[in-house]
Order: C-alpha cells, then structure tokens, then sequence
C-alpha cells in the first residue's frame, strides 16, 4: 500500500525537528531494584538524547539531510547536547542556548538481564517556547516537519507553516499537553506509544482506539508502536501489523527506540517506500538501536539497517 501523500521536490531539508532534546545519564543495574533498597550499579554513562534531536541524528546517519528546532540550558549539559549534533551534522541553526536554565536531562536506570528501562526526568520551564517565539522560515524548506507536542501552541505555528509550504507533518506522542488540541488537527502521520490512545479516548483495544482516532481527527495514517512485538497502523481502512526484530547479540538497552522508529519510518516515506516497507525500516532502526546502551549511541546507518531487513 502506498503513502496517501506526495513528498515535496526541491526542498533544503529532508527532516526539521522540533521538540525535546535532552542529557541522559543511564545507570546500569543488575536488576531493577525493590522499593526502599540499596543496589550497586554496574556502569554509567552520559550520552545525549531526547525524542526529536535523536530522530533528527538517526536520520542524518541514513543520509537525510536535516535541521533540529530547540533549546538547551546555558549549562555544561547543553554545551554537551549541542555539540553532539554539530557532529553529526545536523543543522542547529535554530537551536539556542537560554540563560539561567538547565538543560533537560534524563536519569535513566536500565535492567542489565532485559535491556528495559525506567526513566526519570526534568525539563526546565524556561526552555518552552511561546508562538511568537518560533522561527517560521525554516520549516518553508522541510519535506517533513516532525515535533513533539510539548509546547503545543508554538508547534502548532510551525506545523501550520510547514503544512502551508507542503510538508508532511508528523507526531511523536505519548501524553497529553495543555493545548494539544491546536495541534492534533494538523497532523499527517499520528504514531503514539501503545498507551497513549487508551490515555487519550479510554478505550483499551488498540485497534478501536485506532479506528475512533482516524475517525475522530481523520488522521491519513495513524499507528502505535507495540516494542518488542513491532507496531500496528490503520491507513485508509487497513489495519497492518509489523513483526519485530530480534536485536542483534540480545537487547542491551530500549532507551529512545519510539524515536528510533520515527527515524526508520520517516526514512522509508522520504526513500519512495511503501507502507508496509517504512513500517519494517522503523522496527528494523528501532531493534538495531537497542544493541548499544543510549538513545543514539547504535542508530544503524543504511548498509546496516537494509543488512538486517534483508537477512
């Protein structure tokens, strides 16, 4: 089945991002330790991370050219953030460094045995934005504008920008924010985690909420992902359901896979592909990823990625 959409032609970017970035420290564990307890790790590390910056960085590993929309804290932690994407050759252009905030970082505490993760979090207040705050001349230049919805008034400015310039819009979402319901409208791709239509409708059937959601908000293509099982999407009137990978050499860590499957999915829409191949290319980036320890440490690039889907 093919994508109901057509990709824009002759644009700067493939991808523009807007959203969370964030300084993980992941602590690993020999297991996940019992309420009122003392347990000694086993390694931890600081690494980068956060839903958006990572689906940008996993993007530009496949060769797609892209720009990341954001705010770090002036601190050592955003120095570190930052620069980690001017490695990678993301556009950081719009992304800025605000006095007198903390960057958002995340404590993350992982099972050895299973590679699953528990993740404690802050993000600083002084790093949302405000509507007039957003730099709309670079979303005129995108394929795909791809955000989470965090600070959802100032997203959906960009969106309806970006949606007036021909651009696919795209969400990663797994909670509710004030003022989500400027944004939900906008949205060409609605991928949520496995909880969150049960969050947003109180209906426990993943394929009902499904069906309640395109109904509701007439969503093109609208899916969840399952983890280790792969994912589920309803477009037109078609459920498809996507087995999982096994991880390579065994799971080590699922910090940042949803956002690793934004980046295979993105990257199956933006190559031509169809759908049931894009939903294969994000289950494949999201399993590879969850080789290394970090939300971005082994996001796979294309030799690796069309190795797995093709074994």
């Amino acid at each position: 089945m093919q994508f109901p959409f057509k990709i824009s032609e002759n644009k700067e970017f493939d991808a523009v991002g807007f959203g969370t970035n964030a300084v993980d420290y992941l602590i690993t564990v020999p297991q996940y330790p019992k309420f009122n307890s003392k347990i000694e790790l086993n390694d931890y590390q600081q690494l980068a991370g956060g839903e958006i910056a990572s689906t940008m960085v996993g993007l530009r590993r496949l060769e797609m050219k892209t720009a990341y929309i954001g705010r770090f804290g002036k601190d050592s932690a955003g120095d570190f953030g930052l620069q980690t994407l001017r490695n990678e050759n993301v556009n950081v252009e719009h992304a800025e460094q605000i006095e007198n905030a903390l960057t958002q970082v995340g404590f993350i505490l992982i099972d050895e045995k299973t590679g699953e993760r528990t993740v404690i979090w802050k993000r600083d207040e002084k790093l949302g934005y405000r509507p007039e705050e957003v730099p709309l001349e670079i979303v005129q230049k995108t394929k795909v504008f791809h955000a989470t919805p965090h600070d959802a008034p100032a997203c959906a400015r960009l969106a309806r920008e970006a949606k007036k310039h021909r651009a696919i819009i795209s969400i990663d979402i797994d909670n509710i924010f004030d003022g989500i319901q400027e944004m939900i409208p906008l949205v060409d791709i609605f991928i949520s985690s496995s909880e969150f239509p049960e969050k947003l409708l109180g209906i426990k059937d993943q394929k009902k909420a499904l069906n309640e959601i395109k109904s509701r908000f007439g969503y093109p293509i609208v899916g969840m992902t399952l983890g280790e099982k792969g994912s589920l999407v309803l477009c037109e009137n078609t459920f498809i359901e996507t087995k999982g990978f096994a991880v390579p050499n065994g799971c080590k860590d699922t910090t940042g896979a949803g956002d690793a499957f934004r980046v295979g999915l993105l990257y199956g829409l933006l190559k031509g592909e169809n759908i049931e191949t894009s939903f294969k290319m994000a289950n494949a980036v999201a399993a590879l990823k969850c080789r290394e320890i970090g939300a971005r440490t082994a996001l796979p690039n294309e030799t690796e990625l069309m190795s797995l889907i093709n074994n």
